[in-house]
């Protein structure tokens, strides 16, 4: 038996699906917090898509029932985070969900009199972008990046993610940037103060032990590794500080 957890905190890819590929026990695992009355939040550092766009890709790819208020994205969090900075004009590498994010909460996007350079992932990310980004940073802009996952789990096996492209602007400018998503701790203080729990009580599931198992290791939240995405099996035992709980899929789980 397990601590009973009052909430949850899910990780996307890798957990939920694998890129475009159902993961067979998501579904049910919603399905039993929801019968059980458990609240819970998709905790993603995925910038590239707007919660909508999010629950529409849970329902299509493995039969997942959510709602936009139940996502939480790094995108969210970095916009809390500049808000809190008083950043107004922004030079932005990434895709739809972040550039509409910032659009919507009436930051200026700009690469004049930059006040901060957010870097976010972009699949059609090109050098005169990195180029333009590195001299804003080298001329005193913030240097903030979304999430730091160097690599995603897709169908086709792991793909380069934004973390590459923030380490690649770290060996440009010489600086590092200030990290949004898990495993930080701004990322991890919003969520929980969106669910309105205590982190004691609540469970972060994930795949990634870099990120979401790190991000409750560091925040002093419980943990749960699912090995349906990123962490293999024969990589447990040589964790440096173990999972609160591991199991092979979430059906194993009991809420």
């Amino acid at each position: 038996m397990h601590k009973e957890y009052e909430g949850y905190l899910i990780d996307l890819d890798g957990t939920m699906y694998n890129g475009n590929e159902k993961i067979e026990e998501a579904a049910d695992f919603i399905d039993r917090l929801r019968d059980a009355d458990k609240p819970f939040l998709f905790l993603t550092n995925n910038s590239t898509a707007n919660p909508q766009t999010v629950t529409n890709k849970l329902q299509s790819v493995s039969d997942v029932k959510a709602y936009p208020e139940e996502v939480f994205t790094s995108t969210e969090a970095t916009i809390t985070y500049l808000h809190k900075m008083n950043a107004k004009r922004i030079y932005v590498i990434g895709e739809a969900g972040l550039l509409e994010g910032l659009q919507a909460e009436d930051f200026v996007l700009t690469d004049h009199e930059v006040d901060a350079v957010v870097v976010g992932l972009d699949s059609q990310v090109d050098y005169s972008q990195l180029e333009k980004a590195t001299l804003l940073i080298q001329g005193g802009a913030a240097f903030i990046g979304t999430n730091p996952d160097t690599n995603l789990p897709t169908e086709r096996g792991l793909v380069p993610g934004n973390g590459a492209l923030i380490a690649f602007l770290e060996a440009s400018t010489g600086q590092k940037a200030t990290v949004i998503g898990k495993p930080e701790a701004i990322i991890m203080e919003a969520a929980l103060a969106k669910i309105g729990l205590k982190k004691e009580d609540v469970l972060m599931v994930g795949d990634n032990y870099s990120t979401d198992i790190q991000a409750g290791i560091r925040n002093g939240v419980d943990t749960l590794l699912v090995l349906t995405g990123f962490t293999r099996k024969e990589d447990v035992e040589n964790l440096p500080t173990p999972a609160t709980h591991v199991m092979d899929t979430l059906e194993q789980w009991k809420v």
